[in-house]
Order: structure tokens, then sequence, then C-alpha cells
């Protein structure tokens, strides 16, 4: 249901007067979104997944020991149930507002022009 433009203003007003009394913190909610700290969170659980993966392989590469090799098998597993229970904190919401920034945000654009530079130099060795 669309709101009325009574309520609109209502709205407005209300954001106009929280700018007005603490800029810095309405600032700071503008730049983050509701999902950062999820995202934070798989950030964070896929780190120590490569970490148990280096563990696990050193250990049996040097065989070392079984023990720190299972150590390092269960720091995987910890970390991938963490990583899928912050996915379902994000919530199917949280992806859609994931991949929306992603596509309206700069990556596009930095790959694009790194594509072009590196198409760039490579004529200029061809040409030289």
């Amino acid at each position: 249901m669309p709101l009325s433009e009574d309520e609109k203003r209502i709205l407005s007003e209300i954001e106009q007067q929280f700018h007005a009394s603490d800029p810095e913190f309405a600032g700071e909610l503008g730049r983050h979104s509701v999902y950062a700290h999820c995202l934070r969170q798989m950030r964070w659980a896929g780190l120590a997944f490569l970490v148990g993966v280096v563990v696990l392989v050193v250990s049996l590469a040097s065989a070392s020991s079984f023990l720190v090799a299972f150590a390092g098998f269960m720091v995987m597993l910890a970390a991938a149930l963490w990583f899928e229970r912050s996915l379902r904190k994000l919530g199917r919401a949280g992806m859609q507002q994931l991949s929306r920034s992603l596509k309206a945000g700069n990556l596009r654009e930095y790959f694009g022009s790194a594509g072009q530079r590196a198409r760039e130099r490579f004529r200029r060795d061809d040409a030289e």
C-alpha cells in the first residue's frame, strides 16, 4: 500500500531532523547496509575455511600428525557451518540487495577498465 502525501511529508521531515541533529551518524548509516554484519561474518568464515585447508594439506603432505590434519578438517567444517549460518541470516532479501549493489556498483566498471587497459597494453606491445 503506497504512502499518502502526508505520510511522505512526515517521513521526509523526520529524515531532515535526523540529518540535522546527528549528521555523522546519519552519514554512517547511509554508507552501510543492513546486511554488512552478515557479509563480514561470511568473509571471516571463508578465511577460516582457507586456513583449515592449508593446515590439512600441510599436515598431510609432511605426514607430521593426523591429529593436526583432523584439527584442520574440523576448522574447515566449523567454518563451513558458520558460513552457512551467516548466509541464512542474510536471507533472500540480503542476497538480492547484494546482487543489486554489485550490478550497480563499480565492480563491473573496474574490471571493464582493467580489461581495456590490458588490451591497450597488448596492442602497444604488438605495434612496437
